[in-house]
């Protein structure tokens, strides 16, 4: 019976900003656009009320008191959840804006900005942290089966990415050729691959790749 697939968390445009009205009028204006929206008064009760897989984007005040924007951003980086970030200012930071876009934010828009520039940001972060969300999911499912070997599998495994024949394998680990031709049939069911070659691709695409011993 195939198991239920678990459905994507609805993603929310959350909104932080330490001057109220502002953020009343942003959220009002989000919100009649058709997006789902929480607001914050500041970096703080944001991040201690994200919930661990929120999926969606952050619209963002640079300058506020406490965490500003840009630390608000280098902080949500550290988390398993890191979330797309639109930044707002009501001045013209140039560096600042530099900064944040090399850090991976979607974009920098003046408080002045027309309404469809904002809303096209908000959608270029939604579809992104869509995308990116994805493939965080794939690749712990990659995982996942790695974490299925035993630790004998594991050890063979080592050394088949090294390259060695069955024999070398044998003789390195003191157990006989037909235990590592077990192992490495069953390395590969579990992994779903056929070859060395689709081996060590699944390797890096799982983001292991220190798995694979220096030559």
């Amino acid at each position: 019976m195939t198991p239920p697939v678990n459905p994507s968390p609805p993603a929310t445009v959350f909104v932080v900003d330490d001057d109220p009205s502002f953020l009343l009028s942003i959220a009002r204006l989000l919100r009649a656009s058709g997006f789902a929206v929480r607001s914050f008064a500041s970096a703080a009760e944001f991040l201690s009320q994200l919930p661990a897989e929120a999926a969606g984007c952050v619209v963002v005040d640079l300058q506020m008191p406490g965490m500003n924007g840009l630390e608000l951003q280098e902080a949500l980086a550290k988390t398993p959840n890191p979330l797309p970030l639109v930044f707002l200012t009501g001045h013209g930071e140039v560096p600042d804006a530099v900064s944040a876009v090399r850090r991976g934010a979607e974009d920098f828009l003046s408080k002045r900005a027309p309404r469809k520039e904002l809303l096209a940001a908000v959608n270029r972060a939604l579809a992104r942290d869509a995308q990116e969300r994805a493939e965080r999911a794939r690749v712990r499912g990659l995982r996942a089966r790695f974490e299925a070997l035993t630790e004998r599998d594991r050890e063979v495994l080592q050394h088949v990415l090294r390259g060695q024949l069955n024999k070398q394998i044998a003789g390195d680990l003191g157990i006989d050729e037909r235990s590592v031709k077990r192992h490495r049939t069953s390395i590969m069911s579990k992994l779903h691959v056929q070859s060395v070659s689709e081996l060590t691709h699944l390797v890096h695409e799982a983001g292991l790749a220190s798995m694979i011993p220096p030559p």
